[in-house]
């Protein structure tokens, strides 16, 4: 596996909409494994291709209870709301508050292209919305209400 370099605010591959992810090869598994270990190593809790400079639509997440791949997600239901600090890998030593559905459930595909669905709550929410966004090319500082300092 190899560690790739996280892209930052103002690098325009973030402002663009990732592509749809057709080949579910090789290629694609390293770059999931490469993204699960550059977030892993970046101490983040999610990590969206196109913060390694690939616009695909896949997302990794590992809030502490094991790693999620979602390729191609798509929200399908959210309810409730919750307000919490949020940052990000490619907005480094930034914080804010941010508000977004308590629970979410969200349609996939595995790596293998297997559809799924998932269903998270709280932090889970907050993440599985957090990285969607980033393959729309959105950055959470969008959302932001209040920065939080240091």
């Amino acid at each position: 596996m190899a560690i790739r370099e996280i892209r930052t605010e103002g690098d325009e591959i973030l402002s663009k909409k990732c592509k749809v992810v057709q080949n579910f090869d090789m290629k694609l598994h390293i770059l999931l494994d490469d993204m699960y270990d550059t977030m892993k190593k970046s101490e983040g809790v999610g990590l969206a291709a196109p913060q390694v400079g690939i616009l695909k639509r896949a997302v990794v997440i590992d809030i502490g209870e094991g790693k999620i791949e979602l390729i191609n997600p798509e929200i399908i239901e959210e309810s409730g709301e919750q307000t919490g600090s949020e940052g990000c890998l490619s907005v480094p030593g930034v914080y804010g508050e941010v508000t977004r559905p308590n629970k979410v459930t969200v349609k996939a595909q595995d790596r293998d292209g297997k559809w799924f669905k998932l269903t998270g709550e709280e932090l889970l929410a907050r993440a599985i919305c957090h990285e969607a966004e980033h393959l729309d090319g959105k950055l959470f500082l969008e959302r932001v209400t209040k920065f939080i300092e240091d």
